[in-house]
């Protein structure tokens, strides 16, 4: 009989936790605190996201059943709901971000070499951003509409393995093009974005910067044509051309000559125009980066479903980062496992298998592979590496 660590303490044990330590004494976290520290919250906050917890209720009733198996946790204080609330409230955002910032370091280099699906040994980006709702009433420093308060997710995902690398949490109102001053480009990298994102000075920003973006023409855009290179329009691809900005400030605000694809998508039939300021690879390949900000879609979509980022434990902004970070902690966590373990199933059968197993004493490894779907083996670990 396995007499080691429960299966949650196994899990944590691939966190790097002499970071955490330096990021409580940073920011002062356990300053005056006598029970319930920084490492009791993040564990309690870890635990929910891995077990679906909906409520501060719901938390203390889960690990309250439980009270001989919380110091095997690692929990040495006292979990209430009042303690858990007033941590949320008061202890800084920041340690919980810049820990997830050192797990997804960890993670982006386990990652590495996983396949991108183009030709491409460079690094590709996609960026995008979510809205979550919430009542007005209770999220006043979140105004978004006249009667609805939000909050927006702005994420740069690293396509090789779906890792998130830069995640700002706004008010619903900011727009989307204005992430593009929070970048630090990546001489040599991708950056695919959508139109929302068309802001030829913010992009003219990258282009200095030595990186390369994709993004889609606007309908109203107006180019001048230079350069006309053959197309096989078998493929699909109607014209590969070399062009500049006709408008004024459109062309102060990018002087330089831009490459401009358009393409018919031979399923939809719909009609594509490209932008980009790489002009050596394929037009093909220009195409296949932007239908890859996908993932970033299907990465919203997967957070909002098995993570618990849609209801809050507190309305404080202070609280919703806390709990938007400690999730983002716990999903590349869970992605480092699975890499290190080398698992070839998905992360959304991890979550499955370690959320009605935490309190279990089973060797990790062995629990994971003996309880993994065997139908949900993949035969390109990249493609379905969310779902």
């Amino acid at each position: 009989m396995y007499a080691g660590k429960l299966v949650f303490a196994q899990v944590m044990e691939y966190a790097p936790w002499h970071t955490f330590r330096r990021l409580v004494t940073k920011y002062q976290g356990d300053f005056n605190v006598r029970s319930f520290s920084c490492l009791d919250q993040f564990l309690c906050m870890a635990f929910a996201q891995l077990t679906y917890r909906e409520s501060l209720r719901d938390i203390e009733a889960c690990l309250g059943a439980q009270p001989a198996k919380l110091y095997h946790l690692g929990i040495r204080g006292n979990v209430s709901r009042s303690s858990l609330a007033d941590a949320n409230e008061g202890r800084d955002w920041r340690i919980y971000f810049e820990f997830a910032q050192a797990l997804i370091g960890i993670a982006r280099r386990l990652y590495i070499n996983e396949p991108l699906g183009v030709e491409l040994s460079a690094t590709v980006y996609a960026l995008d951003s979510t809205t979550i709702d919430l009542c007005l009433a209770l999220f006043l420093w979140a105004p978004f509409r006249d009667a609805k308060a939000a909050v927006k997710l702005h994420t740069l995902l690293d396509l090789r393995g779906a890792i998130p690398t830069f995640i700002h949490i706004s008010d619903g109102k900011l727009h989307d093009v204005n992430v593009l001053d929070l970048l630090s480009p990546e001489p040599g990298a991708y950056y695919v974005v959508d139109r929302g994102y068309l802001d030829f000075a913010r992009l003219y920003v990258l282009h200095q910067a030595g990186s390369f973006f994709v993004t889609r023409a606007k309908s109203n855009s107006k180019f001048k044509r230079l350069v006309s290179q053959p197309v096989e329009r078998s493929t699909g691809l109607i014209c590969d051309q070399v062009v500049e900005l006709t408008v004024f400030y459109s062309h102060q605000g990018y002087p330089e000559r831009l490459r401009r694809i358009r393409f018919k998508d031979p399923e939809t039939a719909k009609t594509l125009v490209f932008l980009t300021n790489n002009f050596a690879l394929p037009a093909l390949t220009i195409g296949a980066l932007y239908k890859s900000r996908w993932s970033v879609e299907l990465f919203f979509r997967w957070i909002k479903q098995h993570l618990r980022i849609k209801r809050f434990f507190g309305t404080s902004e202070n609280a919703v980062k806390t709990q938007v970070w400690t999730a983002v902690a716990v999903y590349v966590l869970v992605a480092i496992i699975r890499k290190r373990l080398d698992l070839q199933f998905s992360l959304h059968s991890m979550l499955q298998i370690l959320s009605v197993t935490p309190f279990e004493k089973v060797p990790l490894f062995q629990l994971l592979n003996e309880m993994a779907p065997k139908e949900t083996s993949l035969t390109n670990p990249n493609q379905l590496i969310l779902l």
